[in-house]
Parts: C-alpha cells; sequence; structure tokens
C-alpha cells in the first residue's frame, strides 16, 4: 500500500467505496488522516463499517463541517449530468473536492526519494480506445526487459493498492477520463494520449468537455515527454500544444497508418512495420505482422505507443521486438482462444459497440462473426463499410434479428445462444479462416458482463477441441 500524505491529523471525507473508494480510505488512515466514508448502497457501507471506519453521508447538514477535503469515487458526477448532492454540500463549505488519481500523486514523491540512484518514474495512459491494451504492453515489455514494473489505475490494481515504488521503478497507469477530469494533482513523467471517439458524452457535456478530460493529463502538471496519437484532429491539436517547436523531442507523435516526418521524434505503423524516426531519419524498425498478441491497426497504434514509451525509458529496440512478440494480448480484446485446423478462433467481447467492433473487423482477413446482444442505439449500421471481410454473421441474443435487418447482403444466421453460434461457425468455417467474437452490443441480455460472455466462447471453443 501506499499512504496517503499530506491530510496528517485531519478529517477526509470519502464519497464511493468500491474498489478505488474503499483503497483510498485506507491509504488516508495509513497516512494519518481520519477518514469518514459514505456509499448510497447500504452493502457498501457494511464492509466498511466492518473494518472499522467511521460512516457519515457528506451530503448531510453539519457533517462536512471540520472536513478538509472530499475524495469522490470516478463513479460519481461532481458536474454532468448533475453534481451529486455530496459535490453540492462541499461547494457551499468551501470543501475541495479530489479523487484517487490526484491524492495518489500528491502522496507518492517522499523525501526518501532523495537516497534513489534512480528516482520511479510514472506513465499515464488515456485515450477512448486502447488504453487497457498499450498500459499492459508497456508494463509486459518493462518486465521482459528486468524493470521493475507495476500497472494499475483502471487496471490491475487501484492506484493506492500498488507498492511504494522502488529505486529506478516504473508505475504504468491507465487513466480514464472520470479519473482525469477531477483529479487535483497529475504529474506523470510520460503522458499517452492514443485517440478520440464519442464516449460518456453525457458525463462530460459531450465531445469537447469529453475531450476536455483527456488534455488535462497534459496541462495540469506538464509531462516531462509527451506521447501523443495524431489520427484525430484533437490529437494534431493537442500534439501542436505540447511543442515548443517542431524539433521538439520532449514530444513524440504516433500514427496507426499515416508516414510521419519532420524534425522531431515520432513513431508510425503502415502496413504491419512500425518505423522510428527521430531528427529526419529513420532509427529502429519493427514487423508487427508476426505479433500474436497485436492483431489489427488498431492493436498497431498501441504497440506504437508502448515503443515510444520505452524507448523513452532507454529501453533498446531488439528487447521491445523481442518483448512485442511474447505478449499474448489481454483477455477479451482481440485475445487468440484456440487454432483448429487452421482455424482461428479469436474473443473480442470487450467489443461492446460498432466502433470498437469495426477494429476487430479489420484486424482478420476472412470472418466468421458472431455479434449480437443488447444492442446500442443505431445497432450496427454503421458497420457496412467494414463488413467486407465477413463470410458470415452469427447473430445472437437480443438484438439478433435487429442486426439481420442491418447486414444487407452479408450472409448471416439467427443463432441465440452462444453454444450454438460456435457450434455453427466451426462447422463452417476453412482453414485460414477467424471465427471472432465482436458483439458490437452490451452483454447484459444473457450475461452479467462482457467478461463472462467472453469466457463463455472460450469455454464453447474449448469442447470444440475435445471433439
Amino acid at each position: 500500500m501506499i499512504p496517503a500524505r499530506g491530510f496528517e491529523g485531519r478529517r477526509v471525507a470519502v464519497l464511493g467505496l468500491g474498489r478505488s473508494g474503499l483503497s483510498t480510505a485506507r491509504a488516508l488512515a495509513a497516512g494519518g488522516a481520519e477518514p469518514l466514508v459514505w456509499d448510497d448502497g447500504a452493502e457498501a457501507r457494511e464492509r466498511a463499517a466492518a473494518e472499522g471506519f467511521a460512516l457519515a453521508d457528506p451530503a448531510r447538514g453539519g457533517v462536512l463541517e471540520g472536513v478538509t477535503a472530499l475524495m469522490l469515487s470516478p463513479g460519481i458526477p461532481h458536474l454532468y449530468p448533475a453534481p451529486h448532492p455530496a459535490v453540492r454540500a462541499a461547494w457551499a463549505h468551501g470543501v475541495p473536492v479530489d479523487n484517487d488519481i490526484g491524492l495518489f500523486f500528491r502522496s507518492l514523491g517522499t523525501t526518501d526519494w532523495g537516497a534513489f540512484e534512480q528516482p520511479p518514474k510514472v506513465v499515464a495512459v488515456t485515450g477512448s480506445n486502447g488504453k487497457s491494451t498499450t498500459s499492459a504492453l508497456i508494463h509486459h515489455v518493462l518486465t521482459s526487459a528486468g524493470r521493475r514494473a507495476q500497472l494499475g489505475g483502471n487496471i490491475g490494481r487501484g492506484v493506492f493498492d500498488l507498492d511504494p515504488p522502488q529505486d529506478g521503478a516504473v508505475i504504468v497507469l491507465e487513466l480514464s477520463s472520470y479519473q482525469t477530469d477531477l483529479a487535483r494533482s497529475l504529474t506523470p513523467d510520460i503522458a499517452v494520449f492514443l485517440n478520440l471517439s464519442p464516449d460518456h458524452l453525457g458525463r462530460h457535456a459531450g465531445q469537447g468537455g469529453y475531450f476536455a478530460a483527456k488534455r488535462r493529463l497534459f496541462a495540469e502538471g506538464g509531462p516531462d515527454r509527451a506521447v501523443i496519437g495524431v489520427d484525430e484532429d484533437e490529437g494534431r491539436y493537442l500534439a501542436n500544444q505540447m511543442a515548443e517547436a517542431a524539433e521538439d523531442l520532449r514530444l513524440i507523435r504516433i500514427s496507426r497508418g499515416e508516414k510521419l516526418s519532420g524534425p522531431g521524434w515520432s513513431v508510425f505503423a503502415r502496413k504491419g512495420f512500425l518505423a522510428e524516426w527521430r531528427k529526419g531519419r529513420q532509427v529502429a524498425a519493427c514487423d508487427l505482422r508476426a505479433m500474436p498478441g497485436l492483431p489489427g491497426a488498431h492493436n498497431h497504434q498501441n504497440a506504437c505507443a508502448a515503443w515510444a514509451v520505452a524507448r523513452s525509458l532507454g529501453l533498446g529496440p531488439k528487447e521491445i521486438e523481442a518483448a512485442f512478440s511474447s505478449f499474448t494480448g489481454l483477455p477479451h480484446r482481440s485475445q487468440l482462444v484456440a487454432e483448429i485446423g487452421g482455424v482461428r478462433f479469436v474473443n473480442d467481447s470487450k467489443a461492446t459497440n460498432a466502433e470498437s467492433a469495426a477494429q476487430a473487423l479489420a484486424a482478420f482477413p476472412r470472418i466468421r462473426w458472431i455479434a449480437g446482444g443488447l444492442g446500442k442505439e443505431g445497432g450496427i449500421a454503421g458497420l457496412a463499410p467494414h463488413l467486407g471481410q465477413v463470410a458470415k454473421a452469427y447473430l445472437i441474443g437480443h438484438s439478433a434479428r435487429a442486426f439481420a435487418l442491418q447486414l444487407g447482403g452479408v450472409p448471416h444466421e439467427i443463432c441465440e445462444t452462444m453454444a450454438e453460434a460456435v457450434a455453427r461457425a466451426a462447422a463452417e468455417a476453412e482453414p485460414g479462416d477467424t471465427v471472432l467474437l465482436a458483439p458490437a452490443a452490451a452483454s447484459f441480455d444473457q450475461y452479467p458482463d462482457f467478461e463472462a460472455r467472453g469466457a463463455d466462447f472460450a469455454a464453447q471453443v474449448a469442447r470444440l477441441g475435445k471433439g
């Protein structure tokens, strides 16, 4: 655990007692503060009380008297679509509102760091798509090269559940817009912005607010190095804001399809080949086509970001390439679960909307596509330009028939269940085909979450291998 600093002997309210909230309360107590905790759910309150924490609702009159700060869990709105009543109460009492990420950055550097030969570093990754894979890939590259590294934030462990970093160690954090939007301190050594696409617009009052939340990672403290995807205008704008001149090597621009030029530092991938350019010349290259854990252009962007971070931390091209080769990917994100008779079975259950499904569909040459579930607004109508590689679709769940009406001339079959879809796709697949689960829909009609849906897909594929 990393103790929370700066509130010794003071009372601090914590609202929201999920993973991050309860961890924050423990860290505050370890740092000598007096946590006062609350959750709108009775079960969460009972868990906190069982650990000995004092309970009090900060939205009630008088509770915030004498409270130094309010720590808010990421899922609780602080401005849009409407502030939580406790946030309004904090405003009224002049109580600063922060979250665990802001408190983490305030707490991480301590006086004993002066004795370190190499101070620890923090890498923070944000963006709309690919944050988890990129963060995990950076962590994998570092550990494969023998560097001490921890992975946390929105993936793995909560920030205060990490171990205090040792000499020369690296902490890799995945940060969502919910986390960056409120944090009062954001001071990573290396900050990564991957991409931007519409998401969480109600929470941020539109696309501009969503981008502004991401941009805070770069604007609040100013990282020593910024790695920025420039495939959208928002990324180009941010890169322009961060660089003092075209040759400013504190900025590394990345792209998943565009050749980048100029006197600065860039890493880009085209047709499966990654290239690193610095000061107007190529300094390294890597063939990504043979990396089984990084299929498709979207993963090539993730690889470019990880490459840029690793190079910034002093790793050599051969070390990074070797680590890329051994990366197996994350569960439920373009995860190869089996290859049977020359047919690959890929689990991308995390593709819960049309845009993420489009990225998965672009990654493989001939696809038996399993899709469906609880469809979102617009269904799969926007996927029409991405269906050229689909040999046949096998539709499941609540939206199976609605999706069928949007497939145009693509051959399809309504299968209802995962078991039937996997069996039918496997029976009709030919060597070289990929049976791809990329649902383009939520899972809640048939499963508790996308992880359970992906696990069912893997289980059905495993049964094929035993047949």
